[in-house]
């Protein structure tokens, strides 16, 4: 994919390695001009020598043909930018090359830095996402198995039906080691632009992130650790604002939750594009009382994939159901109590861990054997250290 556009040739073996993640990037010349801002062209040829799993500094070492004390300055350096993340784990350190998205797109703007021209990148990026079609967009929310899912509101769930842990976002709060918040990607981004929030939603202390990769947000300066308290406060913050609550499609540790608007949030855009099932739904819909409903309109405004419309000859409100997520955000709004959530007749299966949620979407775009081929090389090489290192070989 990374052959056919002239222009900043030494960014093609980067191009080619995200292009191995899930979730690739596709080559434009807005995309070079992108990476090109947040890579020197060292920092690319790191990068392009990772492996698909994480890698120690020997390993990067070996990869690179530099030497580990000349390497790891710059793998801090490319962390301390959100590129690579590294991973302690007893005395070693691992390190993992970080996809565009969800990765280090995000990452570029969940700190106010000044060490970018970030209007620039904003700009760039956000043509990239939008305007360039076919392209990212296809990429990003075109599999079957979509690489994130919306959450519904827990106490607008209807009385008749259980909620598994998985899908209540204070219980996947609650349940997390460590947890940490930070700017919202979206909306700082769209602060580059000059445009604001029409929500007013907050840019600041919005975004949540979970376990291990908070950990390392909070080690490099992205989001700052905050208390369960915090973290179930700032859940309650974005529901007085109608927000989605939006998390990864899995079952097991779920690593973040965004709290999204219609107007900011690239996912929304992505299902207001056309990709109705951009975003895994909740096994819910918003259903409306025709005969309670006055059409005030305030629904229409709080939906943040815009699924509600106005049927002005029955003066009702309707709920486009291949559209609503469930996330219950456009409930609290109705002055007439006249929404409410119901089971969706068909509920999707939501993958047990990353890995699953991974392989799938590789498998679906014909992307998985070189995973598993890389699997089996690590395996080994791990192995033929160990024997190594015992003396039994």
């Amino acid at each position: 994919m990374g052959h056919l556009i002239s222009g900043k040739s030494h960014l093609v073996p980067l191009i080619d390695r995200l292009n191995r993640y899930p979730i690739g990037l596709v080559d434009h010349q807005k995309l070079r001009e992108i990476l090109s801002l947040l890579f020197s062209e060292e920092e690319a040829f790191i990068a392009s020598r990772f492996p698909l799993a994480e890698a120690t500094l020997e390993e990067m070492a070996l990869a690179t043909g530099m030497a580990p004390g000349e390497l790891l300055p710059k793998l801090e350096r490319m962390a301390e930018k959100g590129l690579v993340m590294d991973l302690p784990c007893g005395e070693a350190t691992y390190w993992l090359l970080m996809p565009g998205l969800i990765g280090f797109f995000e990452f570029t703007f969940m700190k106010k830095r000044t060490d970018l021209p970030m209007a620039e990148v904003a700009r760039l990026m956000r043509e990239y996402l939008h305007e360039v079609r076919p392209g990212q967009a296809e990429e990003f929310f075109g599999s079957k198995t979509q690489l994130t899912r919306a959450l519904p509101y827990e106490d607008k769930i209807p009385a008749s039906s259980q909620v598994t842990s998985w899908e209540d976002a204070r219980r996947i709060v609650a349940a997390a080691d460590f947890g940490a918040a930070g700017l919202c990607f979206c909306r700082h981004q769209k602060e580059h632009l000059g445009q604001n929030c029409a929500k007013g939603a907050p840019v600041e202390n919005i975004c949540i992130a979970l376990g291990s990769g908070a950990r390392f947000l909070v080690r490099r300066g992205f989001m700052k650790q905050k208390s369960t308290g915090e973290l179930l406060a700032i859940l309650d913050e974005a529901r007085r604002y109608n927000l989605t609550h939006v998390t990864d499609n899995i079952r097991e540790e779920p690593s973040f939750i965004c709290n999204c608007c219609s107007c900011c949030c690239e996912l929304m855009a992505g299902v207001q594009q056309g990709f109705d099932d951009g975003i895994a739904k909740a096994p819910f819909l918003a259903e409306v009382d025709a005969e309670a409903c006055v059409l005030c309109g305030k629904c229409l405004e709080a939906c943040n994939v815009r699924c509600i419309e106005a049927d002005n000859d029955r003066r009702t409100a309707m709920v486009d159901g291949r559209l609503c997520l469930g996330c219950g955000a456009c409930i609290d709004t109705c002055p007439k109590n006249a929404l409410r959530l119901v089971d969706r007749p068909r509920k999707g299966e939501t993958p047990r861990t990353r890995a699953r949620l991974f392989s799938r979407i590789l498998w679906e775009k014909g992307r998985l054997m070189p995973f598993v081929v890389a699997g089996i090389k690590r395996q080994v090489r791990r192995l033929a250290k160990r024997v190594g290192t015992s003396g039994l070989g």
